[in-house]
C-alpha cells in the first residue's frame, strides 16, 4: 500500500491506545437508567465498565470512532464480535451519555449495558467510513487497516501514483489515482454521502425528523438551490477535505454570492441565477443555514438545507 499522509479526516478513528480523548482524560463517568458507566485509563489500556450498583461488567475498548469535537463512540470486542459502546463521550458534558441510535429502553443485563452487538454489514460500514483499508476486495479484514480517513480512502490505491510522482512523471501519475474532483454535481455529493448519508439512506432507514440534521448531503439535496441544478453546488465547493473545517460564518459568503448577486437591484443572470438577499450580504449562513441542537448529541449542528429560515416555522425534515 502507498504511504499515507495525514489529512483533517485522519482523526475519524483511532485505536483506543492512540485516541487523544482517552489519553487526555484518565477518567470519564456517566449514568443512564440504572447503570453507571466508567472509562478509565490504566496501564495504557482503556477499561470500560458498567455497574448496576451491586455488580459490574467490564471490557477493554479497542477503537475510538469520531474526532471528539461533537462526541466520540467506542468499539469493544468480545468472543470475536464487535460491540458499539452504549455510551459515548461528549465534550459539553465532559463525560458520558447514551450513544445516538441506541434504544432508550434499559438493557436487561450488565453485558447488554456495555453495548450493542454489530452485525457484519454494520461493522464493515462503520470501519469503512471511519478508517482506511478495512475492506479489501469485499472482504473485511483489519490486518492492513489505517486509522482514520487517509488519502486512499477517497482516492483509491495509490502505490503506482506515488511511484510515478516520485519519478517526476507527473502527467502519468495524476491519472493513476482516482480524482473525485472530476465527478459531476450529483455524483460528487453522492460520493461524500457514501459516509455522510444521502436521500437514499434517509428513505431506507425512514429517519424523517431532526435526527437527519447530521446527514449533510441529504440536507443539501433537499435544498431549493440544489433542485435548481446549479453544478457549482457541491460539498467540496464550500469544504476542502484536505484542510481543517472553516468555522467562521463570513468565510462562506463568497460561495453564496457566486450564485446570489450581492447587489439587490441586479437581476438574476446565467452566472448569478439566485436572487439577492434583501437583508444582508455578510455571514449568509447564519440565516440561511441555521444551527440546531440535536437531541441527545449535546451539540449544535449546521443545517445544510439552504433556505429562508423563518422564526416559528417547524424544522423541515
Amino acid at each position: 500500500m502507498a504511504e499515507q499522509k495525514t489529512t483533517p479526516m485522519a482523526g475519524a478513528s483511532a485505536m483506543a491506545a492512540n485516541a487523544a480523548v482517552l489519553r487526555e482524560r484518565k477518567l470519564m463517568l456517566g449514568k443512564t437508567d440504572q447503570f453507571a458507566y466508567r472509562i478509565s485509563l490504566e496501564g495504557g489500556e482503556s477499561d470500560f465498565t458498567a455497574s448496576d450498583g451491586q455488580n459490574t461488567s467490564s471490557a477493554k475498548l479497542t477503537w475510538a470512532m469520531g474526532l471528539g469535537v461533537h462526541g466520540q463512540t467506542y468499539i469493544l470486542e468480545r468472543d470475536g464480535a464487535f460491540f458499539e459502546s452504549r455510551v459515548s463521550y461528549y465534550p459539553l458534558l465532559e463525560g458520558l451519555d447514551l450513544t445516538p441510535g441506541h434504544p432508550s429502553v434499559a438493557p436487561t443485563s450488565l453485558d447488554g449495558a456495555l453495548g450493542m452487538r454489530l452485525s457484519k454489514p454494520e461493522v464493515q460500514r462503520c470501519f469503512g467510513c471511519h478508517s482506511t483499508a478495512s475492506t479489501t476486495n469485499g472482504h473485511f479484514d483489519l490486518t492492513h487497516i489505517f486509522e482514520g480517513v487517509t488519502c486512499e480512502a477517497c482516492h483509491g490505491p495509490g502505490a503506482k501514483h506515488v511511484a510515478a510522482m516520485k519519478n517526476g512523471d507527473f502527467e502519468i501519475g495524476k491519472h493513476l489515482v482516482f480524482d473525485p474532483a472530476g465527478l459531476d454535481q450529483t455524483d460528487s455529493v453522492e460520493f461524500c454521502g457514501a459516509c455522510h448519508r444521502t436521500v437514499s439512506d434517509v428513505y431506507l432507514i425512514g429517519m424523517f425528523d431532526i435526527r437527519n440534521l447530521r446527514f449533510q448531503p441529504y440536507r443539501l439535496e433537499t435544498s431549493k438551490c440544489w433542485k435548481s441544478g446549479d453544478a457549482r453546488l457541491t460539498c467540496v465547493v464550500c469544504h476542502d477535505p484536505h484542510k481543517p473545517l472553516v468555522k467562521a460564518a463570513g468565510a462562506y459568503d463568497e460561495r453564496c454570492l457566486s450564485c446570489h448577486t450581492a447587489r439587490r437591484k441586479e437581476k438574476p443572470s446565467k452566472d448569478h441565477p439566485g436572487k439577492a438577499c434583501p437583508v444582508a450580504t455578510q455571514e449568509c449562513v447564519t440565516c440561511h443555514m441555521p444551527k440546531y441542537d440535536l437531541p441527545g448529541m449535546h451539540s449544535k449542528f449546521t443545517d445544510h438545507r439552504i433556505r429562508i429560515a423563518r422564526k416559528g416555522v417547524p424544522f423541515p425534515d
